[in-house]
């Protein structure tokens, strides 16, 4: 049985230069980049030449990069970070209805610690109004935290427009780009952000490694308390072989990112006609062009994505229905309605995310496979039997 990985939106497979680096590193043995000796400077000109990798991949300044261990450290530290420092000045804090749980429940924490949080609300592409962020903004406001693009239904963010409007209420602006650093162009200088996070696993890193873009200026106190690492912001030893496979991988995917990107945009087109032409009652979710190139996001009508999904795994075929943190929770993604999407129709989801292993065979088998199953279900579904009469009728 055919076996295709569409969940890269989840986490990427290592590319092999990537895996080639860190299996030299292993054997070869590093020392605790902190101390003092030969091979501690070994290991430290790893770990700086890492950091310089993951600056370039975003426009950075090498001093600006600080290391964690995922994606969800790197929001937790911007927003409870943030937060802290900035306490004196306000309580107040942006967000939009959209975002990830690492920032949602961090703010969620933080509500009870005293703060107030404001939701801008999206439309029904996902697409955050910068004048509506504008509007939130109040004397108490320190900061934003609005995502760059959204892992779940692909929609890239205006967040430089939103940046832009901030900077002249001078409020400072974090920005999610898990989902989008490696996979899109991203500047932080052009965006304009105060802090940015990223992850190793969605772009062909390793798991267990992501980084913060803090630009110079920018207070964030750490949250963790040990030793001086990372410039004092992040203690405890650096994960060294994980943080030299972000580094690869940031390098790999700042000259690979052209040749990429057309591919998945080709091979996520061709996989939208051919489902949207033999499964009725699908509807696309997310903006039609300002989208993750490798993102297909989907609702179909009178089935569970969960269904579906555990049918095509039988299959060989590797999807997510909603975000992979919450993928497991069995109720419709508060991404969806936020857009929206009627809760109904919102339990159909699913999200077909693109790697650069997916070939034109995969999508070929996946638009070979998914309407039989589709059919399957429907079967059961009196609901499904009586609007498709009507329609026909």
């Amino acid at each position: 049985m055919r076996q295709v990985y569409l969940d890269n939106s989840s986490a990427t497979s290592l590319h092999p230069k990537v895996a080639e680096l860190m299996a030299s590193l292993l054997k070869e043995g590093l020392a605790n980049p902190s101390s003092l000796h030969g091979p501690g400077r070994r290991a430290k000109e790893v770990l700086e030449e890492a950091r310089g990798r993951v600056a370039g991949l975003i426009g950075a300044k090498p001093e600006e990069i600080v290391f964690t261990s995922s994606g969800t450290e790197a929001n937790n530290l911007a927003i409870k970070g943030m937060a802290m420092a900035y306490k004196d000045k306000g309580r107040h804090i942006i967000t939009s209805d959209i975002e990830h749980f690492s920032v949602l429940n961090p703010l969620t924490r933080l509500e009870k610690m005293g703060f107030s949080v404001t939701k801008v609300p999206v439309d029904s592409n996902g697409v955050v109004d910068p004048a509506a962020v504008e509007r939130a903004v109040t004397p108490e406001t320190i900061f934003a935290s609005i995502m760059l693009a959204n892992g779940e239904v692909g929609t890239i963010e205006p967040i430089k427009d939103i940046a832009g409007v901030l900077k002249k209420k001078k409020v400072i602006l974090h920005a999610d780009a898990i989902a989008a650093a490696g996979n899109i162009p991203v500047d932080v200088n052009e965006l304009g952000v105060g802090a940015m996070s990223l992850s190793a696993n969605q772009f062909h890193g390793p798991s267990g490694a992501g980084a913060l873009f803090v630009r110079n200026g920018v207070r964030v106190r750490p949250q963790i308390d040990g030793g001086v690492q990372e410039g004092g912001r992040r203690a405890g030893t650096e994960d060294l072989l994980a943080i030299a496979g972000m580094g690869k991988a940031a390098e790999l995917a700042a000259k690979e990112m052209p040749e990429r990107s057309n591919k998945l945009r080709s091979l996520r087109d061709a996989l939208r006609d051919r489902l949207t032409k033999d499964v009725d009652f699908i509807h696309l979710t997310g903006h039609p062009t300002q989208r993750l190139p490798g993102s297909l996001s989907l609702c179909v009508e009178f089935v569970e994505g969960e269904s579906v999904l555990l049918f095509l795994d039988m299959q060989g075929v590797a999807v997510t229905s909603g975000s992979a943190c919450t993928s497991k929770a069995l109720k419709a993604s508060h991404v969806l309605l936020a857009m929206g999407v009627d809760a109904a129709v919102a339990q159909g989801s699913l999200h077909f995310s693109l790697g650069m292993n997916t070939t034109k065979e995969d999508v070929d088998y996946v638009a070979k496979v998914m309407p039989p199953i589709v059919d399957r279900l429907r079967q059961m579904s009196p609901l499904y039997e009586k609007v498709s009469k009507e329609v026909k009728a």
